[in-house]
């Protein structure tokens, strides 16, 4: 008998899948308004068995305490609209994370240029 072997990239597949909805929806749903607009989704990762997805976003926006909690305060409706759009018998708890992965990026290259 053969053993079966596990999809690994379902949890990859997930998260990704919510990512593109989310952002389908902040676009659709939040494109009126100033904080939400500067968002971009720039990544997503699965957790828990599939249970959770983290959102990680960056913003053009220099208040990110002020966006993360726009976001904060939008997700339950953006999770709602997500169990809409995804034909799935459970929907993921999703979480924004601000990625600063451009600034250290830039503060890499600055140190490296005054060598």
């Amino acid at each position: 008998m053969q053993k079966k072997h596990f999809n690994s990239n379902r949890g990859e597949r997930i998260a990704s899948k919510v990512q593109t909805i989310v952002a389908e929806i902040l676009r659709d749903n939040y494109n009126d308004d100033p904080i939400i607009n500067t968002v971009s989704l720039v990544g997503s990762t699965a957790h828990g068995g599939l249970q959770f997805v983290r959102l990680f976003y960056y913003t053009r926006n220099k208040d990110i305490a002020a966006v993360q909690k726009r976001l904060d305060t939008i997700t339950r409706t953006v999770r709602f609209d997500l169990a809409s759009r995804m034909n799935q018998k459970y929907v993921p708890d999703i979480k924004f994370t601000y990625d600063d992965t451009l600034e250290k990026a830039a503060k890499i290259d600055e140190l490296l240029n005054n060598l």
